[in-house]
């Protein structure tokens, strides 16, 4: 039995968490990023905040050494240089959590996309207050 693992974190998202090697990467999105058009891999957590994911995550899975830039986020669209609520809790939690922290690095909408296909897994999150992350 495994003890220490978060709840949140679903069987199959364990599964992948454990596959991903140096250089995979895992996007943590909410219901209205266009998830099917993006990735084969997804991983869908019912109830759980971007910022619970993020934290649950960090737990079991370190922040790439090997990368220049271990964690991005999307720009905001029409305003590159607006810094969300989101994107401010997501570096508190990384500062905290990470093992090898990073700054986040924004990332141009469509770009990001890209870099979503790109991905090993997307985990999908469905809140009541997923619009706002």
């Amino acid at each position: 039995m495994l003890i220490g693992i978060p709840v949140i974190l679903t069987q199959d998202l364990l599964r992948h968490l454990s596959a991903m090697g140096h250089g995979d990467e895992l996007i943590i999105v909410d219901v209205n990023f266009p998830v099917e058009a993006c990735a084969d891999r997804v991983e869908r957590l019912a109830g759980v905040t971007a910022s619970e994911a993020l934290t649950a995550i960090l737990s079991v899975l370190p922040l790439d050494s090997y990368d220049d830039a271990p964690a991005r986020t999307m720009q905001v669209v029409d305003d590159p240089d607006e810094i969300p609520d989101t994107r401010v809790e997501f570096q508190r939690i990384i500062d905290k959590r990470a093992d090898n922290p990073a700054i986040i690095q924004a990332v141009e909408r469509f770009e990001f996309y890209e870099q979503a296909k790109r991905a090993y897994c997307i985990c999908l999150l469905y809140t009541s207050d997923a619009a706002d992350e």
